[in-house]
């Protein structure tokens, strides 16, 4: 095969391209014919029919038993007799059915005959004629040296030509060309085993063949700053690729830090152990890269509180208020005109010059405060005096004194007078009489124009002619501690520090878990804005991992004012990453899912989901089928941003050790 001068120089040219692979099997399958060796060769068969997209393969028994088997979905290659002085190439090729030959109808019909009379022997020229048959396959590219660089490797999604079909031979790869198909176009920069290849479900090997053991690489600067999705029914794997994912950062990133990670653990799998499983946490793995923020603290995690503090947060605090009294189906007028309150931040006030605008301010956030004490909500009375929340140009210095005027003073306590409150019980009752003269005297002259609807509606709901008022927000106590700092700082400090949080949501109501996603995801996105607009970005990532995805991503397709379709369009650009996991892709808004990367699918139910997922991304078509059929846990079909051909994968099961980083291509 390789006598030519021609043929020489080219060898020459390409003997440190990991391509030179297929030079040398070429080589060894001509050989191993010369000598009969047919057992020890690797061909399948001929091609009856080729065209750009597609190529027909003739093939035989016993070809196919010497390889182990060819089932749909396995790997081909196609390669000319000889490469005539050409660079080292070959096509790929997916096999996707059986497809019928010119003798089909006269094979059927021997069949026929032969089970008609009841002949199970066959004569030699009978059983050869009936043991070939032909396959279908898609033709998927072509491996070809890098023009510029012979020791690299690059792909192309079509073949620059195609000659006449008989001057073709296909063969089955052997573990070399298999790490160069499936690994080759992986960038070499920070590779990861993710799994091993797994052509089928059926794990049943031939005779004397052995099972494939090929490593399945990933490069993790395929996820940062890129969308990754994951599909697929419950319970087939879909965390235990997130864990992989996450694990496979911190493992490719020590030395640099460059990646912070930010998990919404709804579950509470990726921050606690689960030892009826067996299971051990991302947090057990790397303790100490790994913070976890608990709403629930569980007695084997270290963990810091995530709760808020109703009193120092007020303008975030009443909107989760509201969303919980909406869930529990508070209808009642003076509940809604509360939950229609928006309240300013304390940081917001105490930037007001004094006045009666930072009075009024003030004043409104108190009768807050004042709410949240008679419902039964702790405070830190010292840390609310430290916040300096006071009216500003008053001689009073109480941080509790809504500075009423003195003619509602007098109109309401008298002649007698009255101190300004020092604690937040002095606040609560100096309220109640204000509102209690109120209700009572609606039309006195101290009085009107006091009050606009906000501070009415905080009022009527702090002591309410019919109802519970207050005492009704008492089940969210749980979500408070009063003495919570400012945690998302915090967090936007950990992942600039590289570190991974785990925010541990297992308790949590779906709305509380929506508030934190979107509290958070508010806050990176606009952190990272900020540092690129300041030029500080450098090569610092930051990765999110959302699972349930669809209660959180729009669903209308032209909504992407929320900050979800934020990260879908302008994530790269600020150096976001995210993972979203979800049973149904229909689930998702369209063009959100249009701009991810990355994919991961497991087993689906729905052929309706399938075929989403074919017209969405089209290299799953011709993969329906399968999708449909194989319910594996952990064997999926992936897709990333380095690979440009679907590669079916069992996905390796996480183990709290450290894996280490892949070296060399498919290793």
């Amino acid at each position: 095969m390789k006598n030519s001068v021609k043929d020489f120089f080219s060898d020459a040219e390409h003997q440190d391209s990991p391509l030179r692979e297929i030079t040398d099997f070429l080589e060894e399958e001509y050989c191993n014919e010369q000598a009969g060796k047919y057992s020890d060769m690797r061909f399948v068969g001929y091609v009856l029919d080729l065209g750009f997209d597609n190529a027909t393969i003739i093939t035989s028994d016993p070809f196919k038993k010497a390889v182990g088997g060819v089932p749909r979905g396995s790997f081909l290659i196609m390669a000319p007799d000889s490469l005539e002085g050409m660079p080292p190439h070959f096509s790929l090729l997916r096999v996707n059915a059986a497809a019928p030959t010119p003798l089909s109808r006269d094979v059927q019909q021997t069949y026929f005959e032969l089970h008609k009379k009841s002949m199970p022997d066959l004569d030699i020229w009978t059983k050869g004629e009936l043991q070939w048959g032909a396959l279908s396959a898609d033709v998927l590219g072509m491996f070809f040296p890098d023009p510029s660089d012979a020791g690299n490797i690059m792909f192309s999604g079509d073949v620059n030509n195609i000659v006449s079909a008989h001057r073709y031979k296909v063969y089955a790869p052997t573990e070399a060309l298999l790490r160069i198909i499936v690994n080759g176009t992986v960038r070499q920069e920070n590779q990861f085993p993710i799994g091993k290849l797994r052509l089928t479900e059926c794990s049943l090997p031939f005779a004397n063949s052995h099972p494939v053991d090929t490593n399945v690489c990933v490069s993790t600067n395929d996820f940062r700053g890129f969308r990754t999705a994951m599909f697929g029914k419950t319970r087939l794997g879909k965390s235990n690729v997130v864990k992989i994912i996450a694990q496979s950062i911190l493992e490719t990133n020590e030395d640099d830090n460059s990646v912070g990670q930010l998990i919404f653990d709804i579950n509470g799998e990726y921050a606690n152990d689960n030892p009826q499983d067996g299971n051990k946490s991302l947090r057990s793995a790397y303790p100490n890269r790994c913070e976890v923020y608990a709403l629930t603290p569980r007695p084997n995690t270290p963990s810091k509180p995530l709760k808020l503090n109703f009193y120092e947060q007020p303008d975030s605090c009443i909107s989760i208020l509201k969303t919980l009294l909406e869930q529990a189906n508070q209808t009642a007028q003076y509940v809604r005109s509360f939950s229609s309150v928006q309240l300013p931040s304390i940081g917001d006030v105490i930037a007001l010059p004094p006045g009666s605008q930072r009075i009024r301010a003030v004043r409104r956030i108190q009768m807050y405060w004042a709410i949240l004490k008679k419902a039964g909500f702790n405070a830190d009375e010292k840390r609310l005096r430290q916040l300096g929340l006071t009216g500003g140009g008053r001689t009073s210095p109480s941080h509790f004194d809504p500075h009423f005027n003195q003619g509602v003073i007098k109109a309401v306590y008298g002649q007698q007078g009255h101190q300004p409150p020092k604690t937040l019980d002095e606040l609560k009752t100096h309220l109640e009489q204000v509102e209690q003269f109120r209700q009572q005297n609606k039309n006195d002259p101290a009085i009107q124009g006091l009050f606009e609807a906000d501070d009415e509606a905080l009022l009527e709901f702090f002591a309410p002619t019919i109802g519970g008022g207050p005492r009704i927000l008492r089940p969210y106590m749980m979500y408070h501690d009063p003495q919570a700092g400012h945690f998302v700082q915090q967090i936007l400090g950990y992942l600039d520090g590289g570190k991974t949080v785990i925010l541990d949501l297992g308790n949590a109501s779906d709305e509380i878990r929506q508030y934190f996603s979107d509290l958070l995801s508010r806050a990176i996105f606009s952190h990272q804005e900020q540092k690129f607009t300041d030029n500080k970005l450098a090569g610092h990532f930051v990765q999110l991992y959302f699972e349930e995805a669809h209660n959180l991503f729009p669903k209308e397709e032209k909504d992407f004012t929320g900050v979800y379709a934020r990260f879908a369009k302008e994530g790269a650009k600020f150096h976001i990453g995210m993972v979203y996991s979800t049973q149904s892709p229909s689930t998702i808004n369209k063009e959100l899912l249009a701009q991810t990367e990355n994919f991961f699918v497991a087993h689906m139910s729905s052929q309706g989901e399938a075929e989403a997922l074919a017209r969405l991304q089209v290299q799953f078509d011709g993969l329906q089928r399968d999708i449909l059929k194989t319910r594996t846990p952990g064997y999926m079909r992936m897709l990333t941003f380095s690979h440009r051909f679907i590669i079916p994968v069992q996905i390796k099961k996480f183990e709290a050790t450290a894996a280490g980083p892949a070296s060399g291509v498919g290793q």
